[in-house]
């Protein structure tokens, strides 16, 4: 069974920086797509990032594309997203997923089959 784990969520002044992680164990990490999603109060899971099994490939939804990168260590098992200069938008419980099936990047919920618990974070303005 994979689980996943966030942490590095926290409160943040906007126009600072957040880094999150995902530690990964019980399966093949690197053969895993893996995404990050957030979700706010009343809102529906929103797709942020996403990197294939290599690493070699990611995607970015315009609504963040130039303030976050998401990154992995295969050797780690951890999927990486570091966000910057963050806006009070941004407030969300985040959460990694892991696609075990693809070879593509999804950005439906639906693709990813293993979710981690969520990590908050909360942009003050």
């Amino acid at each position: 069974q994979v689980q996943l784990v966030e942490s590095g969520g926290g409160l943040v002044q906007a126009g600072g920086s957040l880094r999150l992680s995902c530690a990964a164990s019980g399966g093949l990490f690197y053969n895993y797509v893996m995404g990050w999603f957030r979700q706010a109060p009343g809102k529906e899971r929103e797709f942020v990032a996403g990197i294939n099994r290599s690493g070699g490939s990611r995607y970015y939804p315009d609504s963040v594309k130039g303030r976050v990168t998401i990154s992995r260590d295969n050797g780690k098992n951890t999927v990486y997203l570091q966000m910057n200069s963050v806006k009070p938008e941004d407030t969300a419980v985040y959460y990694c997923a892991a696609d075990p099936s693809s070879r593509y990047i999804g950005t439906s919920p639906n693709r990813y089959d293993y979710w981690g618990q969520g990590t908050q974070v909360t942009v003050s303005s």
